[in-house]
């Protein structure tokens, strides 16, 4: 199971009385690693029960917040960039398909 996982999971793991083998990730190998994360969270959060979603959608904001930072945003960067994108094309309120 080679993925990236968040920061106190080996802790979590020794507290259950097993040794956990892990590295840490350069800084080229961790941009791959939160995308591919992305995906992985995004995943979960389509399959995941309406009970759940809340908590899958969490997820993924917290590896967007990881990858802004990796990227050298801060969370006031993305929410400004995200209101210039809603100025310029509005959001997804009124749920329009494209076909």
């Amino acid at each position: 199971m080679e993925k990236l996982v968040r920061d106190l999971i080996p802790s979590i793991i020794e507290a259950l009385g097993r040794v956990p083998k892990y590295r840490t990730l350069k800084a080229e190998d961790y941009g791959n690693a939160l995308i591919d994360k992305l995906f992985e969270e995004a995943r979960e959060f389509r399959y995941a029960t309406p009970e759940v979603r809340p908590e899958e959608l969490a997820d993924v904001i917290e590896v967007v917040r990881a990858l802004a930072a990796h990227l050298g945003l801060t969370d006031a960067d993305l929410d400004n960039l995200a209101a210039d994108k809603r100025v310029e094309r509005s959001g997804f309120e009124q749920r329009f398909w494209l076909e």
